[in-house]
């Protein structure tokens, strides 16, 4: 039964000209017998119609076909039709309740200032034909053709309203899925680009020692055939941590998969493992530690970790084969600053004078300090990247704690 009635409904939407003529001829067959039959609202019996008053009656009938394009000159087609017969005192008929679904019609489909003229239309053409045909004798017996048509304008206004409404939740529920489809482009996006900022922290530094260590094996392989063995042992450690992380970073894309077993991301803690690494690789490099170690967050701990392991891996890169590097660590009252200075050359391509701002990882393609500079930005850290006073370069990010215990 449901679904009988759903797809009437949706007959009707389709086609509502053809239902509006259904509608009116309807009405024109109901009216020619009701021309016969005693008024509802009258003082006195209508004389018998004839040939033209049942015309009249039959063409303000089907008028009501215009109800869908143009309902006001339906209505007034409808009112002069009505008041013709009743000037000779023949029976309006049926006219009267195609008033009330034309008022309806210009209530449900027209603005409240235009709608307001079409009971008063309706109304005035009732009182009319009744005073024309001399019916209309106490006007508070018109009173019911008063509350119907009324009615049928609240009813229409009501309608109108309701389908405001329901348009405005369609449209409110399609910005929200659009808004709910423009947090997810920018969740993947984001998600996309700490990946992207992961993968090449882990891969530049951990490809950077390992051609490091290549190049000193390649050099002492004839020499010194135990450092040689040495210096690829290290190459084959670094390169099955590196295929670790990745492995570990890759399977979060991995959606069809079970969820693994995530291992921690490094922190502060895991610097001085890394100074010892670097130092092995030929970067002597010296860890200070100030302050008293605190709780750090997730983020700005994997951050420092980052930002240390990018600024050594440039200078193990580029500051030169003799040149030292300190990694400072300052736990302070509301804040952690990491410092990360060496006193080498600096990469070949670095301009002296170019100022504070000067990024050492500057071969094509380069995204290290890029990646820095947003982590550090992203917990609202200040970043310094440049030259230091007495030679060398210097990366500097203080980072503000918030909730420390």
């Amino acid at each position: 039964m449901r679904n009988t009635t759903g797809s009437l409904r949706a007959r009707f939407r389709e086609h509502p000209r053809a239902c509006d003529a259904a509608l009116a001829v309807a009405l024109a067959v109901a009216a020619v017998p009701c021309a016969y039959v005693t008024p509802l609202f009258g003082a006195a019996p209508p004389r018998e119609p004839d040939a033209l008053s049942l015309t009249l009656i039959v063409a303000g009938c089907l008028s009501a076909a215009l109800r869908g394009g143009r309902p006001f000159l339906a209505l007034t087609l409808v009112c002069l039709a009505q008041i013709a017969p009743a000037m000779t005192g023949r029976s309006t008929s049926l006219l009267w309740l195609v008033t009330l679904v034309l008022v309806y019609s210009i209530a449900a489909h027209r603005g409240l200032a235009v709608s307001l003229g079409a009971p008063a239309l309706g109304l005035a053409a009732h009182l009319a034909s009744a005073a024309l045909g001399g019916r209309l004798g106490d006007v508070r017996a018109h009173l019911p053709v008063a509350v119907l048509i009324a009615a049928a304008w609240i009813v229409g206004r009501n309608v109108r309203l309701r389908r405001a409404y329901q348009a405005e939740l369609g449209d409110r529920a399609r910005r929200m899925e659009r808004a709910r489809e423009a947090d997810r482009r920018a969740a993947r996006a984001e998600e996309r680009s700490r990946i992207a900022r992961e993968l090449h922290d882990v891969v530049a530094h951990h490809v950077s020692v390992m051609t490091v260590q290549a190049s000193a094996a390649r050099r002492v392989l004839a020499a010194d055939p135990g450092r040689a063995g040495e210096a690829l042992s290290a190459i084959e450690e670094l390169g099955r941590t590196a295929m670790t992380e990745m492995r570990s970073m890759v399977g979060v894309l991995r959606t069809d998969a079970a969820p693994a077993e995530r291992t921690p991301q490094p922190g502060v803690a895991e610097i001085p493992a890394l100074v010892d690494q670097m130092s092995e690789a030929g970067l002597r490099t010296r860890l200070c530690v100030e302050g008293e170690p605190g709780t750090l967050s997730p983020g700005v701990d994997l951050a420092a970790y980052r930002l240390v392991q990018e600024a050594l891996t440039n200078s193990l890169r580029h500051a030169g084969p003799r040149a030292r590097a300190w990694v400072t660590l300052r736990h302070g009252p509301g804040e952690l600053t990491v410092r990360v200075e060496d006193d080498g050359r600096g990469p070949a391509t670095r301009d002296p004078g170019a100022g504070p701002d000067i990024d050492p990882d500057a071969e094509p393609g380069g995204h290290g300090l890029t990646g820095i500079r947003e982590r550090v930005a992203l917990y609202g850290g200040i970043l310094r990247i440049g030259p230091r006073p007495g030679g060398g370069f210097e990366v500097n990010a203080r980072f503000p704690l918030k909730d420390r215990r």
